[in-house]
């Protein structure tokens, strides 16, 4: 039986008009930051990066593929399911962000083969290529060694390690990597955004962690659904690897 407050159609009413307020102070409040975004000063990039793609190696400049915009999503690893299952989606609306103007790719600090193995895995169609030898997820606030993690990350947004909302019953680790309960994480999720113009790459914006939740549709769904994300046990997996439907 459930435990849920139980009420009239008048009271979810009144309740949701007055939730309603809060959802539009929001939106407009979203609005202003996406202005402010925007308006961020851009950080000329003249550090030659190589990616490692399916087709040979890449530059920073390549991944834009003819477009004036680039957005990336940094992946910690292949296999990584909250990473995969934010990446199930694109598919979809890669190609109307490629009509704005808008490329996008995945990263990931591992060799294209295995790289490139997951996403034949996943039926994904938007490049994930590796940065594997390069200092691009460092330079970018994405990796860490593991004396920076010992000093404690000075990345002005990554101040933390909190495990607390962690599951306890962790997600597979991919074979040859240590247990993550034996190490601090060194590659952390997030998004970056870059422009090309007068064919130079600049820097306008990355997100990091709980920073990155809004670009996500998956959790947005979730958050809307009766029980929310539902986040216990193992609360995601990679796609091929449900069996069942949780009640």
């Amino acid at each position: 039986m459930t435990q849920h407050k139980i009420g009239t159609r008048e009271e979810w009413l009144a309740a949701r008009l007055e939730l309603l307020k809060a959802e539009k102070e929001l939106t407009h409040r979203s609005d202003e930051l996406a202005r402010q975004r925007q308006a961020l000063p851009w950080v000329r990039i003249d550090k030659n990066y190589r990616f490692a793609t399916e087709d040979g190696t890449a530059s920073l400049h390549d991944l834009f593929r003819g477009r004036s915009q680039l957005l990336v999503h940094h992946m910690m690893f292949p296999g990584c399911p909250s990473c995969a299952s934010v990446a199930d989606g694109y598919n979809g609306f890669a190609v109307h962000l490629d009509n704005h103007g808008v490329a996008m790719a995945c990263v990931s600090r591992y060799p294209i083969d295995e790289l490139t193995a997951f996403k034949k895995r996943m039926g994904w169609n938007v490049p994930y290529v590796s940065s594997r030898g390069s200092q691009f997820n460092f330079d970018f606030g994405l990796a860490y060694t593991a004396q920076e993690m010992a000093d404690g990350p000075e990345h002005n947004m990554h101040l933390s390690w909190d495990h607390s909302g962690t599951p306890a019953n962790q997600f597979p680790v991919p074979e040859g990597l240590p247990s993550p309960n034996d190490m601090p994480p060194k590659d952390a999720p997030g998004m970056s955004a870059f422009a090309l113009e007068d064919d130079i790459v600049y820097h306008t914006y990355s997100a990091y962690a709980r920073g990155t939740d809004i670009l996500w549709g998956m959790y947005q769904w979730l958050d809307r659904a009766p029980h929310g994300r539902n986040e216990t046990g193992r609360w995601y997996r990679l796609r091929d690897e449900y069996d069942n439907r949780t009640p």
